[in-house]
């Protein structure tokens, strides 16, 4: 073993449709291996509670469709990881659906098939914990109970590489993940080929967000890593990008707590010690990394449940006057629903765009916009209620009796007077790490041939 190369071509395959262009441009390189992630919590809880898919399945058929025909037409093994968006098994079994219709659709020869299932139900959790196994809880979180089961629709397991190790070592040519960590998509195959575990993880790393490591920014265009024992070279396959040590090196901070380590299944790969270096205009090599092994085994557990049914209003603020004084105004509204419903059994929110309404508590700015955005956000345990409870948020801003205020008009705007019917309200719930016996034993692997 001298170098493997890794092509991954996006980020989050369809999110948004890959680069077509790029991705060719790197397939004409001859990687070793296709990996891509296909899902994130960052979409929030309700795509895992639902068992809902965030993208459209047209995008996710192009960027399926795409790969799998240039990997089997060049015999490169192709790994997709977080089926679906959130991996769940209707995830995988879609995305294994997917991959039938292509190869009949063009017509491909037999290849070998691999999917992985993550999804683990609250009552085989719950068994465990009865059983003594430790939850403990990730990010500040205490452990696991049986009650926060009781709170939860659906959870997942975060496969780490030895689930897709072992589906390459049964001969697979395509395999479909269900949730699994970014880094270990892509560390399983080098893990596979002799990697040692700093180098491999290391490149799962820097490569799961695919351009997101090159300058200047563009997304869902293609990098190659190029990886050798204890050294990584990433080269984007745009040729208007290139790799360079500060884009590189900045990637390390890209959604993270800390640039120094990233914890992955198994263990923490220690990037302190990390050197980066121009090879040349375009690609940036990258040495120094090291992997701290875990003592004992444990699996990511992500889960979540609903909260509710929930609705939407837009009112908007322009009066100076009323502008400086919203929080009185939302006081105003929130009191009158509270005499209506009470104070528990539902949820009012209100995000103020124009002031906090992305940032909220660790927002830092010293003014007000001069127009204000409110999106009002009411959540109950029925359709009927939460509407209601919606409207009355909004209407009621209309008619806030802030002192000094002689005027009866001008002081909201509706964008359209409506309630809007969102989706159902979903919450984390879990967000711990299960102790187990083998990394392996909460997966499912399955082989066949298609066509």
């Amino acid at each position: 073993m001298t170098e493997i190369r890794l092509l991954t071509p996006t980020g989050h395959l369809g999110f948004t449709m890959l680069e077509a262009e790029s991705f060719r441009r790197g397939m004409a390189q001859g990687p070793d291996f296709v990996v891509a992630d296909s899902g994130s919590s960052d979409i929030g809880p309700h795509p895992l509670g639902a068992d809902e898919q965030c993208s459209p399945v047209e995008w996710q058929t192009h960027d399926l469709e795409i790969m799998l025909l240039a990997c089997r037409k060049q015999g490169v093994p192709m790994i997709i990881g977080s089926a679906s968006d959130t991996g769940t098994d209707r995830g995988v079994d879609s995305y294994v659906q997917i991959i039938r219709d292509v190869a009949r659709r063009h017509g491909l020869p037999p290849f070998r098939l691999a999917c992985i299932y993550a999804q683990v139900s609250p009552d085989e959790v719950r068994r465990r914990l009865r059983a003594g196994a430790r939850c403990e809880g990730l990010d500040g979180r205490p452990d696991l109970t049986e009650a926060d089961l009781d709170r939860t629709d659906r959870i997942v397991a975060v496969m780490g590489a030895e689930p897709i190790v072992a589906a390459l070592e049964a001969g697979a040519d395509v395999i479909i993940c269900g949730r699994s960590s970014d880094p270990a998509i892509f560390a399983a195959p080098l893990l596979w080929k002799g990697m040692d575990p700093a180098t491999a993880y290391y490149a799962g790393k820097v490569l799961e967000c695919a351009s997101f490591c090159a300058e200047p920014f563009m997304g869902k265009e293609s990098v190659l890593g190029t990886v050798r024992p204890g050294e990584v070279v990433v080269e984007p396959m745009h040729p208007d990008q290139r790799c360079t040590p500060l884009s590189v090196a900045s990637h390390a901070m890209y959604e993270r707590a800390t640039p120094f380590f990233e914890h992955v299944p198994g263990g923490v790969l220690d990037m302190r010690h990390c050197r980066y270096e121009a090879v040349d205009e375009r690609r940036c090599r990258v040495t120094g990394f090291a992997f701290r092994p875990e003592t004992a085994p444990r699996v990511k557990l992500e889960g979540a449940g609903k909260r509710g049914e929930r609705c939407l209003a837009i009112v908007g603020f322009r009066d100076p006057d009323t502008v400086a004084r919203i929080d009185e105004v939302l006081d105003w509204a929130r009191r009158k629903v509270e005499a209506r419903f009470g104070r528990e059994g539902y949820e009012l929110h209100y995000h103020v765009y124009g002031r906090d309404g992305v940032m909220r508590d660790l927002e830092v700015a010293d003014r007000l916009a001069h127009e204000l955005c409110v999106i009002v956000e009411g959540v109950a345990p029925d359709r009927r209620t939460a509407a209601e409870i919606t409207a009355m948020g909004a209407r009621q801003m209309f008619y806030a009796r802030l002192p000094g205020v002689k005027g009866t008009a001008g002081t909201a705007a509706l964008m359209s007077d409506e309630v809007l019917h969102a989706r159902p309200a979903y919450e984390w719930t879990v967000n711990h790490a299960l102790s187990v016996q083998d990394p392996s034993e909460l997966f499912r692997l399955h082989l066949t041939t298609v066509p």
